[in-house]
């Protein structure tokens, strides 16, 4: 490395964010970029560490952070900027979204703070927008194969762009009026500008992707259609089955999926017309978040902007702890107690709580009626027991339910290719993404269930490779 004694003398300098009371008023992206100066004290702190546990154990895509981190230490910007997109097709999405698996598993984290990756990722990204440096790529030669891609999400974006540049005519459809899937109907605006995705879809088309949207495979076109019209299909529908609530009450107004909660204030940030009689708002009421994931905090951010009165967010698991348990060592993913920005605008968290009632007044959700639990661990693993005594009722006047997703939506067009599923309702794949029907490949969270977007953009791509290869052998 540049600098084989940074990490002696830097430390790591978490990046800001504009104020709260400034951030809430809006839906603009919440944080403050390091300084280029800055920037290189932090990519300097990655350390000769011989083997990069980073980018073996903690990137799913791979990518070369000891290399990509020495390049910026010594100012080649671009090189950076080739080095992070040869593993990463969106670096400037995963630079704000992912979860970063990576510092925990740095070498640093064993007893220190670890390198800044996910911030120093988000700013190569950023600097190849601004100088120009990402450019349409299109294959040199074509094949003449046509694919069909179902779903516009990460895995979905990053298979077609894949199979585009190995020389294929790729056509993704979407079901919704604008390309994006997860990334533009799900994630908050103050968490992911849409511009963002727009200027990443110039390239893609640029290298020959076309987009056909509001078309929903197996009702507007049906499978026979898609297996006569492309020599390949990949599906990447995501895993857009939610967990539901299973208790009394649940069928009240102003009890809702997280996602449709969501997706509707996105659209209102992006000004589609909606019919004001089915808007969900959170505008002077008593928010209840059931579900502690990110999904959740998002929901609590965007109550938050709203104007909610109050935002409870309700957490089944137990609370984590503030350092790394030992069932969760070093260089694996910690299972500690994380608070995201909408934590920070303010709502009140509450762990080891199981909501077992709603109850309305007229028909529309007043109270919500829950006790705590404990967990032990057993022969079958943890087990859950409500604890004797601590029933209590809180005043609701809106429940968002964002308790994860279970497994990809078993439309129509699953039935027509007469897909297999697994145990969990996931599309059933082989080890080189096929599913049981040959020539339809499947990634993201619609053959893996519920994942990341980081993992959903490698599947995406190890799908393409796939694809193209039983494409050349056929």
């Amino acid at each position: 490395m540049a600098k084989p004694t940074g990490f002696l003398e830097y430390k790591r300098s978490d990046v800001a964010h504009r104020p709260i009371a400034e951030r809430v008023g809006d839906y603009f992206e919440i944080d403050i970029p390091h300084p280029e100066s800055v920037l290189i004290e932090q990519a300097a702190r990655c350390m000769d560490c011989g083997i990069p546990f980073c980018h073996g154990a903690g990137c799913p895509l791979g990518n070369r952070i000891p290399e990509f981190n020495d390049l910026i230490y010594r100012g080649k910007w671009r090189d950076a900027a080739e080095n992070l997109h040869s593993t990463n097709n969106f670096p400037e999405i995963t630079g704000r979204l992912c979860p970063a698996m990576c510092e925990p598993a740095c070498s640093l984290s064993v007893n220190d703070d670890p390198v800044l990756i996910k911030h120093i990722e988000y700013q190569i990204a950023e600097r190849a927008f601004a100088e120009g440096w990402v450019v349409p790529m299109p294959a040199q030669k074509r094949t003449g194969r046509r694919v069909a891609v179902i779903g516009s999400g990460p895995a979905g974006l990053a298979a077609a762009q894949q199979l585009a540049r190995a020389g294929h005519d790729v056509v993704v459809f979407e079901k919704d009026t604008h390309i994006g899937g997860l990334l533009r109907y799900g994630i908050p605006d103050f968490k992911l500008n849409k511009a963002i995705i727009d200027r990443r879809l110039k390239q893609l088309a640029g290298e020959g992707v076309q987009f056909q949207t509001k078309v929903s495979a197996g009702d507007d076109i049906s499978g026979k259609y898609l297996q006569n019209s492309f020599d390949a299909i990949c599906l990447t529908m995501g895993a857009g089955q939610p967990r539901d609530l299973q208790v009394p009450g649940r069928q009240l107004k102003n009890v809702h999926f997280a996602m449709d909660y969501l997706a509707q204030q996105n659209r209102i940030v992006s000004a589609a017309q909606l019919d004001k009689d089915q808007l969900i708002s959170a505008k002077d009421r008593i928010v209840a978040v059931i579900g502690g994931g990110d999904t959740g905090s998002d929901c609590v951010g965007t109550a938050g902007r709203q104007g909610a009165r109050q935002i409870h967010q309700l957490e089944i698991m137990p609370k984590p702890a503030q350092t790394r348990p030992d069932e969760t060592p070093w260089p694996s993913w910690p299972n500690i107690l994380r608070s995201s920005s909408s934590h920070e605008e303010g709502c009140q968290r509450r762990w080891s709580v199981q909501t077992t009632k709603l109850i309305g007044s007229g028909d529309e959700v007043h109270e919500l009626v829950g006790c705590e639990v404990d967990w032990t661990a057993g022969e079958k693993g943890w087990q859950m027991t409500q604890r004797s005594g601590s029933e209590f009722t809180m005043k609701v006047d809106l429940v968002l339910l964002a308790m994860g997703f279970v497994h990809v939506v078993c439309g129509p067009l699953v039935d027509q290719l007469g897909l297999a599923l697994d145990g969990r309702g996931n599309l059933l794949i082989d080890s080189q993404y096929m599913t049981s029907q040959d020539g339809v490949f499947a990634a993201g969270d619609a053959s893996a269930g519920p994942s990341l977007i980081v993992r959903a953009i490698h599947t995406g791509r190890e799908a393409a490779a796939a694809t193209d290869l039983w494409l050349r052998n056929k």
